[in-house]
């Protein structure tokens, strides 16, 4: 006995440590975050709502209603009024000004948490340093507003701080003409501080396909960095706590980039007239195009054009700005009557692309290489001048980004270019010194008969394992493991790329009667809505829940696939562009996610189904972002769009929360900044913008839950999930498991 005691003291003494220490990572398993408590509290009509997080690595077991694990002490203004075990969270009716928690193992008390004073209502909000506003070299005024946000532990204090996104007011799809403002990207503190501000420049367009930014910890330093694409005239300015720039340094540029003349002066963006050279000097070189000398493409412009041969190759000058002026005058309007090249303004078709790696606390560069792969070309080989609408600078600037466990224990960083016809997706890892290339996936080409005139969607690139990914990508990618290996895929849209950078299947399906070609097997295509969670319980694995938008050439406008092996587990031919699809628990009285969809512009909706693929009703839950907000653990859904005033809706109970004074983004996708489990409990917190982009609000759900659950900031898909939201078509984080009103707490994973 003498040897028990000592024995049990230490381990008593360890569970202790562990309790109250930050997050550590599972053997062989994800390193993630080190986060602290997440105290917060909020003044509500029935007290103060006290609300924290239960660290992953503290869970012992399970019970009834959620996980169990440590007891915790509620202190307020230095005095312990509760003890709480079943959940989180805590009302305490009485009131205070400042509160503490500290959990509470075998009777004994572990360290406290940082204090915390409650906020006035149900919100709060984060001080933004709004940017000047600009006017674009053809005179056009343009203002700023706060658009997508991201989170990250920049200087390993456990708690987040706040990555946002400004966009211009000009800001542009890459399929929509003229000039746009430079992009910034800002770090903010929970208390306003702006610590770094990075310019990207005349050289990066402004919208939602050109900038993505993963905020993550890639090298499991404790503190989180930053990645995006850059190129010449991107700089950093650095800010003191008084809010001075203290320092302002561009992007290194290659050496031999420096020594071929490029500079952080250049801007290479197009006007009216730079573009109509453009297509000058491409055409002069038409006869030493490579598709051209192998015989690929037609040997001359007129016979691509479809007209009588008139000049001799390789052509002059004149002849070549005759056959400009036929090409846009004549040509191109006769293809569709939305072809106006004469107008063609503000794109970027030319100059050197980088990826920078940015230190995220400081916004010090840590390294700048270049982009892979370039963009080749203004997207003639990407085939954006093949369809009858004619849009250079289209396909060949679509880039997506994400974060990913592809060896199931460091992240890598993805960064994807393309995915109508070519599509490329390019791993890295960030190991604190240098960016490290993983693998690398290429479609390649799409092969064209005449880049002027050819159906290039839906077929397979030059590629012989990677062709049948072309068409298949959506706007936005998610990291899952689909297969159980304990390492993650990149679901790509209705294809999968396993973890090691194999194909793991490109989905396809027969069109049905009334399609375009009845019988024939054909990939299920390119979509807006992508998502991957556990949505059927009683099915082993991860489904997958997809839209698609190739309208009478899709097998399915809707389809729930096996996320392991791609199969079509449900889903329906709807003949059109199917633009918006949701999952989520809104009827708890069904086993199971719920999924819908609806077609663009309201005009139709294709039913609520459940998540066996019975048809549960014809009207539907909105699509733009959901949230988990309530008490029960079921699914909300953020609407609001353009100056429409944000709200929470429950499907079944009506409004939740009207966010006064704010607004959501990207027009009429209706994105909140961020919705993710950045504070307190389990639940999700609702970021927005102010109407004036003088802050971030950021809403906490102050209903009380009996439900205990680790944030779901350590669950490795959501996490990678919550880095990827900001990518262009804004998704929901999804854990990596089966979360509902229904759980079985017992196989929530440990």
């Amino acid at each position: 006995m003498t040897r028990v005691r000592p024995l049990l003291a230490v381990l008593t003494a360890l569970a202790l440590v562990l309790s109250t220490s930050p997050a550590l990572a599972s053997p062989g398993g994800p390193r993630l975050e080190r986060l602290d408590r997440g105290l917060v509290a909020a003044r509500t009509d029935g007290g103060v709502f006290l609300s924290w997080r239960l660290l992953r690595h503290e869970v012992t077991g399970h019970t009834d209603t959620g996980l169990a694990g440590p007891a915790f002490a509620v202190y307020r203004d230095g005095r312990r009024i509760a003890t709480v075990t079943d959940s989180t969270n805590y009302l305490d009716a009485t009131g205070g000004s400042e509160y503490r928690v500290a959990p509470v193992v075998r009777g004994r008390q572990g360290g406290l948490s940082e204090p915390v004073s409650p906020w006035a209502g149900g919100s709060y909000d984060l001080p933004l340093r709004k940017p000047a506003d600009g006017v674009t070299p053809a005179g056009e005024a343009y203002t700023y507003s706060a658009n997508d946000v991201s989170v990250g532990d920049v200087d390993g204090d456990g708690s987040y701080e706040y990555v946002v996104k400004w966009e211009p007011s000009n800001s542009k799809d890459v399929s929509q003409i003229g000039y746009t403002g430079p992009t910034y990207v800002d770090t903010y503190r929970f208390d306003g501080t702006l610590l770094h501000r990075v310019d990207l420049g005349v050289n990066i367009r402004s919208g939602a396909h050109y900038t993505q930014f993963p905020v993550y910890d890639f090298d499991g330093d404790g503190r989180s960095e930053m990645m995006m694409k850059t190129a010449p005239g991107t700089k950093v300015t650095s800010y003191d706590r008084r809010g001075n720039a203290v320092s302002e340094r561009y992007v290194t540029m290659p050496r031999e980039d420096v020594r071929a003349g490029f500079s952080h002066r250049d801007d290479y963006r197009l006007s009216a007239a730079g573009y109509y050279e453009h297509v000058v000097e491409m055409f002069r070189g038409w006869d030493r195009h490579p598709e051209v000398v192998a015989g690929r493409w037609p040997a001359t412009l007129e016979q691509a054009f479809g007209i009588e041969p008139r000049y001799g190759y390789p052509l002059s000058d004149v002849d070549a700005r005759a056959l400009a002026d036929h090409f846009m005058d004549v040509y191109a309007p006769s293809r569709s009557a939305r072809n106006n090249l004469r107008a063609f303004a503000g794109f970027i078709v030319d100059g050197p692309e980088y990826l920078t790696v940015f230190d995220g606390a400081s916004g010090r560069e840590l390294e700048t290489v270049r982009y892979e792969p370039g963009r080749h070309d203004d997207g003639l080989m990407w085939g954006d001048y093949a369809l009858g609408r004619i849009e250079p600078g289209n396909r060949v600037d679509r880039f997506l980004a994400g974060v990913a466990y592809l060896d199931g224990k460091h992240p890598s960083a993805v960064f994807a270019r393309g995915y109508y016809t070519r599509t490329t997706v390019a791993t890295y890892r960030w190991n604190g010194r240098r960016l490290v290339k993983g693998w690398f996936v290429d479609s390649g080409w799409v092969p064209m008969s005449n880049p002027f005139n050819y159906p290039v969607h839906n077929r397979d690139g030059s590629s012989p394992e990677y062709g049948s990914l072309a068409t298949q990508g959506a706007h936005s990618l998610s990291a899952a493991d689909v297969d159980g290996d304990g390492k993650q895929e990149i679901v790509y849209g209705s294809s999968t790329i396993d973890h090691d950078g194999k194909l793991l299947y490109s989905s396809s399906g027969v069109l049905p009667p009334g399609s375009a070609n009845p019988g024939a097997v054909e990939r299920l295509g390119h979509g807006d809505a992508l998502h991957v969670t556990d949505i059927d319980p009683t099915r082993p694995g991860l489904e997958i829940y997809m839209v698609h938008e190739g309208a009478r050439s899709a097998p399915y406008g809707y389809a729930l696939r096996d996320a392991a092996t791609g199969q079509v587990i449900y889903g329906a031919y709807t003949g059109v562009d199917t633009g918006r699809g949701m999952v989520g628990d809104v009827l708890p009285s069904e086993p199971g996610l719920e999924t819908w969809a609806s077609v663009p512009g309201g005009s139709g909706a294709v039913g609520l189904w459940s998540a066996d693929g019975r048809p549960l009703s014809t009207a539907i839950p909105g699509t733009n972002a959901s949230i988990r907000w309530a008490a029960d653990l079921t699914t909300q859904v953020v609407d609001g769009a353009l100056e429409v005033t944000p709200s929470i809706k429950d499907w079944r109970r009506g409004t939740l929360l009207t966010a006064e004074g704010t607004r959501t983004n990207n027009h009429t996708k209706g994105n909140p900044s961020l919705v993710a489990d950045v504070l307190g409990d389990w639940r999700e917190e609702l970021v927005v913008r102010t109407a004036d982009s003088s802050a971030l609000r950021i809403y906490l759900s102050t209903e009380v839950t009996g439900h205990k659950l680790y944030t779901l900031m350590h669950d490795p898909q959501y996490r990678v999930d919550i880095a990827r939201q900001q990518t262009t078509y804004n998704q929901p984080a999804y854990t990596g498991f089966y979360l509902a009103s229904d759980t079985d707490w017992s196989k929530v994973p440990r």
